[in-house]
């Protein structure tokens, strides 16, 4: 299960065949985000796992999760977009429902991604897991 906007990104990136115009299109998800309010840029917010810095603030509205985040990389940053894209709008059920690396791997991310990101990656689905799991 993923959002239309999901499946939107997904058809976007069918139409790059080279990796560098992928990694492009990633940071440039990343770079149309708002920016994260600076108050929440606190420890309790920050993801422990990840090689470079990030914050994610994570909310149910309406009984659907929604989330937002920053970093110091535009690459994670990017991350962080395309995961608002996969998750936000859905309800804690679903979120848990959905198997992110199969998503991910749709966009052709998982095999290029170094093992710092890849694990920084792992790190922040595993929060919008536990912030759903919370709220079933």
């Amino acid at each position: 299960m993923a959002t239309a906007e999901f499946e939107e990104l997904v058809e976007d990136f069918e139409f790059l065949d080279d990796w560098e115009d992928r990694y492009r299109h990633v940071i440039d998800q990343g770079k149309a985000m708002d920016a994260l309010d600076e108050a929440l840029r606190v420890p309790a917010l920050k993801v422990d796992g990840c090689a470079s810095q990030v914050w994610l603030h994570a909310e149910m509205k309406d009984g659907a999760l929604h989330f937002d985040g920053a970093s110091d990389a535009m690459i994670v940053s990017g991350l962080i977009a395309v995961l608002r894209t996969l998750y936000n709008g859905l309800t804690p059920e679903e979120v848990l429902a959905v198997d992110a690396r199969a998503q991910m791997g749709r966009l052709g991310l998982n095999e290029h991604l170094s093992a710092q990101r890849s694990n920084g990656l792992t790190a922040m689905i595993e929060r919008v897991r536990e912030t759903a799991a919370r709220s079933v």
